[in-house]
């Protein structure tokens, strides 16, 4: 959400910021909010002026109240009838502020100046290829495929217990999926990182201050009857942690990494891609997410996806970055860039993981302030994938499928997997 100040002050660059998101439909919003804040503006005006005047009228009543009775009993009415329109003005001014933060939730954040402009992830921009990417000179099946020469996954019975986009991990593919796991949580834990495993439900006022409406119609799952939510990243319960907290500077950054099972709607295509492993309701991951001085911002960005780059790297799968152009980031986001992991079989690059600033639109809706010396201000925060799988797996088994149907364990997975070095 951005600060009210920024619109009275830069309606123009607020809509400027509108169009470069191609989203010209919220630009009837600033005037709206500009309108509604100058009428709350008026009504704390006069209800400020209000309550001197029955602060005054009070005082007199105690100085006539002995000597002329009759005056003070006049002075008291004045009070009463002043009282009375107080109680209309703060009923009206709580009315607009309501409109005003309802309708500010819908104004996208601004992007950063570096942002590329575009209307959709086509036209993301290619920033650096890590890895040579390879096509074997054999054929590389289906992750499902591999998973059944290993007896490792069972679709079907999900089906009947839990309905489409759900699955059961068997044997040693869960088992890699594990590994996988457990190696981020340590990878991140020598990177400094704190490790938290966080409610797995967020309540709606965390929902609606880490996400726009948009997204969570898209993603969330609602507990019936609770004013609950099923979290589809731990970021939403990692920064929900800190609602309305004020943060000494000294604690500054906090950085930490959580472990949850994630769960979302998944509305859209279901083609071939997308079936098996890859777009499903339930997954698990492990995340990052730092909240930091505004002036830190752009240091941690730069650190937080390369480590997701190193993550992948460590485990011989190659993959790119892409900066998310303007119409592609979600309404909080400054600034965001993917990384995709090399896929040998469709012989191109799939998303893995994404990396954002959100400038301090998270902190604000949440009421998340630092403290120093010269008083407080909003922190920003920042959130990052290390590993969302079973699509790591997926990356992981394609990249390292041999044409006699085994599969090499990386270096830095075998510890976690007892020693084995190949899967037969």
């Amino acid at each position: 959400m951005i600060d009210i100040n920024f619109i009275r002050n830069n309606p123009e660059k607020v809509k400027e910021n509108i169009k470069k998101k191609f989203q010209d439909d919220k630009l009837i919003l600033v005037d709206e909010v500009k309108e509604l804040d100058e009428k709350s503006r008026e009504l704390k005006n006069l209800g400020d002026s209000l309550r001197q005047e029955r602060n005054q009228i009070s005082n007199e009543i105690g100085l006539v109240i002995k000597d002329n009775p009759n005056l003070a009993e006049s002075k008291k009415q004045l009070v009463l009838e002043i009282n009375k329109k107080l109680l209309e003005i703060d009923q009206q001014y709580s009315e607009i502020t309501s409109q005003i933060r309802e309708k500010m939730l819908l104004i996208p954040n601004i992007i950063a100046d570096s942002v590329p402009i575009g209307k959709n992830d086509t036209e993301n921009v290619e920033l650096k290829k890590y890895g040579e990417p390879i096509v074997p000179n054999y054929e590389i099946p289906y992750h499902s495929e591999i998973c059944d020469i290993f007896s490792g996954l069972d679709k079907e019975s999900a089906g009947r217990t839990s309905g489409n986009g759900f699955y059961y991990l068997l044997g040693n593919i869960a088992r890699l999926h594990s590994a996988l796991l457990s190696y981020a949580r340590d990878f991140m834990i020598e990177k400094g990182f704190t490790y938290c495993i966080p409610p797995f439900m967020i309540r709606s006022d965390v929902v609606s201050g880490v996400m726009s409406f948009a997204e969570m119609d898209a993603m969330m799952y609602k507990i019936e009857g609770e004013d609950l939510y099923l979290i589809g990243t731990s970021e939403h319960s990692l920064i929900g942690k800190f609602k309305d907290q004020i943060i000494s500077e000294k604690e500054l950054p906090l950085n930490l990494t959580s472990y949850s099972p994630c769960f979302r709607k998944e509305k859209g295509a279901h083609g071939l891609e997308e079936r098996g492993l890859y777009r499903v309701h339930q997954f698990e991951k492990q995340e990052m997410v730092v909240l930091c001085k505004p002036e830190e911002a752009m240091d941690w960005y730069d650190k937080m996806w390369n480590y997701t780059v190193e993550f992948f790297r460590s485990l011989d799968i190659p993959v790119r970055t892409l900066e998310c152009c303007s119409g592609d980031l979600a309404d909080l986001k400054v600034k965001s860039c993917d990384i995709e992991a090399w896929s040998p079989r469709q012989k191109k690059y799939f998303e893995v993981g994404s990396c954002s600033i959100l400038g301090d639109a998270q902190a604000r809706r949440l009421s998340i302030r630092s403290k120093n010396d010269e008083g407080t201000y909003y922190v920003t925060t920042l959130n990052n994938t290390v590993l969302a799988t079973p699509r790591g797996l997926i990356a992981l088994l394609e990249n390292n499928y041999n044409e006699d149907k085994t599969i090499n364990i990386p270096k830095v997975l075998r510890p976690y997997m007892g020693g084995l070095e190949v899967l037969k």
